[in-house]
C-alpha cells in the first residue's frame, strides 16, 4: 500500500494549526500540483470533507488525506516538523524526487517531471 507518513511533531504542529483555525475535527490534505522552477510542487490545506480518490491516513490524531492519483510521485514520503533557532518549518522528504530545485518545494520524479514554471 502506498503511503505519506507524518511525523510526531508535524502531527502536533498540524493538530495546532487545525485548532486555532477552529477545525479540530479537520484534514490535513497533502497534494502535489505541476509548477515551480523543477515542475511539481508540494501542497498542505486544511479541508473539512473527504474526497472520493482520497486515501485517509491518521498519525497521532492527524487525519492526512492524499488523493490517489498523487500517491505514485509521493509514495514513501515522510513529512516532518523542525524547529530551529530562527523559526521553524515542514521538511518533506520524498525518496521518489529525482531532481529537487533550492527552495525545497519543487520537484520532478523520474516518471513525472510535471509543468516548470518561474519560482
Amino acid at each position: 500500500m502506498s503511503t505519506v507518513t507524518l511525523t510526531e511533531s508535524a502531527a502536533y504542529e498540524v493538530k495546532d494549526m487545525l485548532e486555532a483555525n477552529d477545525m479540530a475535527d479537520g484534514y490535513l490534505r497533502f497534494k502535489v500540483q505541476g509548477g515551480g522552477c523543477t515542475g511539481l510542487t508540494y501542497g498542505m490545506a486544511a479541508e473539512t470533507n473527504i474526497g472520493e480518490r482520497d486515501e485517509v491516513y491518521e498519525y497521532y490524531g492527524v487525519k492526512m488525506l492524499v488523493d490517489k492519483f498523487d500517491l505514485p510521485v509521493v509514495d514513501g514520503t515522510v513529512i516532518d516538523f523542525k524547529q530551529s533557532l530562527v523559526g521553524g518549518g515542514f521538511t518533506i522528504e520524498n525518496p521518489n524526487a529525482s531532481l529537487s530545485c533550492g527552495c525545497g518545494s519543487s520537484f520532478r520524479t523520474k516518471t513525472n517531471a510535471g509543468a516548470p514554471a518561474d519560482c
